[in-house]
């Protein structure tokens, strides 16, 4: 059986964080993936909540019967300025303190760092994750790591790899469905991809994204050319490219029970059409 959760994204700028867990309720969600927000944790930022804010959380969870399933920080952990590197590992101790009071076991990040220095980016996240096991051992917490476009590692099989390297059985993968053809160099390949890493694989994005590689490379025209940047969506399913029909086959195919969690971005206007429908979907392929 998966969890289904919704990422609050597009409620973030309307609404406090605990009340998008009575929004989450309202859609029909049963759990919750907390993504960076100012009010909680922000983009390599130190988090800013306090004991008030773990109170009106564990409020909200009470009365809505919503569960903070996994909370999906970014920190620049991977970086190879050692006293960046320090400064975020500060920040990443301050949000599993925040998760064990929040009764948050499981956390989803990205290996953070940049493209164009991997190596030393590689170097940076092996020794950060050396120094913070122990807290993660110590509060129960397990974390998946994602491949992200502009990351050091932005290829799926780079990233299994580099997961398995740590030799933790606390650390898994998660396959983002909106990066599949960043993961996949535009291959598209997600049932290979999916099988390729069940015995790791624990948690699943769901949106949509165009294949930013088809056409000649032609999709997204930028501006000037070769200009070193990354471009891709998290669109509602249908609107992109990525084959679902494959995706939700292969994850049968290998018995997947993690965390589903449904993070379409930047269409607020009809947040609660989109998220209503995907749930919808999700429910048909994954627990009817």
């Amino acid at each position: 059986m998966v969890d289904i959760a919704l990422d609050p994204n597009m409620y973030y700028c309307s609404m406090s964080t605990a009340d998008t867990l009575r929004k989450a309720a309202d859609l029909g969600f049963r759990y919750v993936e907390l993504s960076p927000n100012e009010e909680f944790h922000f983009w390599h930022r130190y988090p800013k909540a306090d004991d008030a804010f773990v109170t009106e959380m564990r409020k909200a969870v009470r009365e809505t019967g919503v569960t903070i399933r996994t909370l999906n920080p970014v920190f620049n952990w991977s970086s190879p300025d050692e006293a960046e590197r320090r400064n975020q590992m500060r920040n990443w101790r301050r949000l599993l303190e925040l998760a064990d009071q929040l009764d948050v076991h499981e956390i989803t990040s990205e290996f953070s760092g940049d493209p164009n220095s991997p190596r030393e980016c590689e170097v940076a996240w092996y020794r950060s994750i050396e120094e913070l096991a122990p807290s993660f051992e110590r509060y129960g917490i397990r974390l998946n790591m994602e491949a992200h476009p502009y990351d050091f590692i932005e290829l799926h099989d780079d990233a299994c790899r580099t997961v398995r390297g740590t030799n933790l059985d606390w650390i898994g993968y998660e396959y983002c469905c909106p990066h599949t053809f960043h993961l996949s160099n535009g291959a598209g390949d997600v049932r290979r991809m999916i099988h390729g890493c069940a015995d790791r694989l624990r948690e699943v994005h769901v949106a949509d994204a165009f294949n930013h590689a088809a056409h000649d490379g032609n999709r997204y025209i930028i501006n000037p050319p070769g200009a070193d940047v990354r471009v891709h969506q998290h669109n509602e399913i249908g609107l992109g490219d990525v084959p679902f029909d494959d995706v939700f086959e292969a994850l049968r195919d290998v018995g997947f029970d993690g965390v589903m969690s449904v993070c379409v971005f930047g269409w607020h206007e009809r947040a609660d059409e989109i998220n209503k429908s995907m749930l919808a979907r999700l429910n048909r392929e994954f627990v009817a």
